[in-house]
């Protein structure tokens, strides 16, 4: 390619070219008003507005950068950074938005695979009870794991802790392995998802290796399954799993499992197996209570190396009340916009970037109260909601509590079919069909309660249902 055309020129080519290579949407959140190009002899130096910028520009875009000079120059230059602080002023809020969302998905991302919920005997446990916030939500569930350290043969067996997502399940369970293997290094634990249990049952199975499969599960001092609810509606899995578990309480040995719901509730799970959880230690973990949440955003942010104002602190926990996860994400963005802006995060501004991450993250109706109103008109318990009943009662309770679901919370069709007993979406999607539709013509819905059979019009139904939730 030539390359008779003026400096300015080949700025605006190169800029082009690397439009092109990474897209114009990344381009515009990364490049367009937050860099400055500048050739300079065998050089090309990039103009950033702050260290976070040009760090993150130069881990994700250099080889793409020092691609589209050449294409454009004809000879490979060497890419140099500086900081031009004026380019702060050319940002624009929106494109810190971006910037500070993008950042947030990669810390998440980056965190997760760190201490992903794999078979963590053969790497290092990232989150120990050491770490683990303690408060009136969740006392009950860490003495539990406590004591199944400090014992040698365990109270109770197995320690079963369920609740909702991002409560701390799997960060005790973390700790009750990490523990076991500092207290005793010569321990044979393993920490498995349910769904990594049965792809290696079914591997094993193929592979005419279940000999293997089975030593390797039941011969453990310490086995630790989360979230244990994956093998509803699998009997094969739950079988083999009976058996595994059958072999281990019989030689003493320990068993941790955590799911998102009580064993009872699970749908579609053998009754053998739902004994013999319920047979150990059952207990609940809460959503934190405000002072709870203040320590544990205090806590991350000194883990990420950064400091927020207590009023700040205050804010994020008085409006994100649902889960651990949801404050660890609005406190990686504030992290990372303030590392983009290059100035301390104050109250007015949290309130300005959080505003709809807390309008998305926190409704005002959650699932639990949504199955409470239902059940009780109905006259049924949620465990009949979860399970695979479909009797005209708890068919009807059940279509009423996904169509509410879908209409006062942000979950999906997935996620609403999946605390309702591991039902398939579709089957979400026809119950709230079936009742717009009856809700259309207000027809008479008919079941059958404790007090005999009742005719109801579903529009009144719905209105004394809401009028509950409410």
């Amino acid at each position: 390619m030539t390359v008779d055309i003026t400096i300015i020129d080949e700025i605006s080519a190169i800029n082009q070219k690397l439009a092109e290579r990474i897209g114009q949407q990344k381009f515009r959140i990364w490049f367009k008003n937050s860099t400055h190009f500048t050739l300079s002899d065998n050089y090309l130096k990039v103009g950033v507005p702050n260290p976070f910028v040009g760090s993150w520009i130069e881990n994700h875009f250099l080889i793409d950068i020092t691609a589209a000079v050449t294409a454009v120059t004809g000879s490979a230059k060497k890419v140099t950074f500086n900081i031009e602080p004026e380019l702060n002023g050319n940002q624009r809020r929106s494109q810190l938005d971006y910037q500070a969302q993008l950042v947030q998905k990669a810390q998440n991302k980056s965190t997760r695979n760190k201490i992903t919920a794999g078979r963590l005997a053969s790497r290092p446990v990232k989150m120990t009870l050491d770490t683990f916030v303690v408060g009136p939500s969740n006392q009950l569930a860490y003495n539990a794991a406590t004591s199944m350290i400090s014992d040698e043969v365990s109270p109770f067996n197995p320690l079963f802790i369920h609740g909702g997502y991002g409560l701390g399940k799997t960060h005790l369970m973390q700790g009750i392995c990490q523990a076991v293997c500092n207290s005793h290094p010569q321990a044979r634990w393993l920490y498995v998802s349910a769904e990594d249990f049965t792809n290696q049952f079914v591997l094993a199975l193929k592979t005419k290796k279940l000999d293997a499969f089975r030593r390797r599960y039941r011969q453990t001092d310490l086995l630790a399954i989360d979230d244990i609810h994956f093998l509803a509606s699998k009997p094969s899995t739950q079988e083999e799993f009976l058996h595994t578990f059958n072999t281990i309480n019989l030689a003493g040995k320990k068993v941790v499992l955590a799911s998102d719901a009580h064993p009872k509730m699970i749908g579609q799970l053998c009754e053998s197996l739902v004994n013999r959880f319920v047979s150990g230690m059952v207990v609940k973990i809460d959503p934190p209570d405000f002072r709870t949440r203040c320590k544990i955003c205090s806590q991350r942010a000194a883990a990420i190396n950064h400091h927020f104002d207590e009023k700040v602190i205050a804010y994020i926990a008085e409006n994100i009340r649902s889960n651990v996860r949801e404050l660890e994400g609005a406190l990686l963005k504030l992290a990372a916009y303030s590392s983009l802006c290059n100035e301390p995060i104050s109250l007015a501004t949290a309130r300005q970037v959080l505003a709809e991450h807390i309008s998305r993250t926190d409704p005002i109706v959650h699932i639990s109260d949504i199955e409470s109103a239902v059940t009780t008109y109905f006259g049924i318990t949620p465990a009949d909601v979860h399970s695979s009943k479909k009797d005209r009662t708890v068919s009807l309770a059940r279509s009423f509590s996904m169509y509410l679901a879908r209409k006062y919370t942000q979950m999906s069709f997935p996620e609403i079919g999946r605390l309702m007993g591991n039902k398939n979406h579709a089957t979400v999607i026809l119950a709230c069909r079936k009742i717009e539709e009856m809700l259309k013509d207000n027809s008479n819905a008919n079941w059958r309660s404790p007090n005999g059979n009742k005719v109801v019009p579903s529009k009144d139904i719905l209105a004394q249902l809401e009028e509950t939730i409410a």
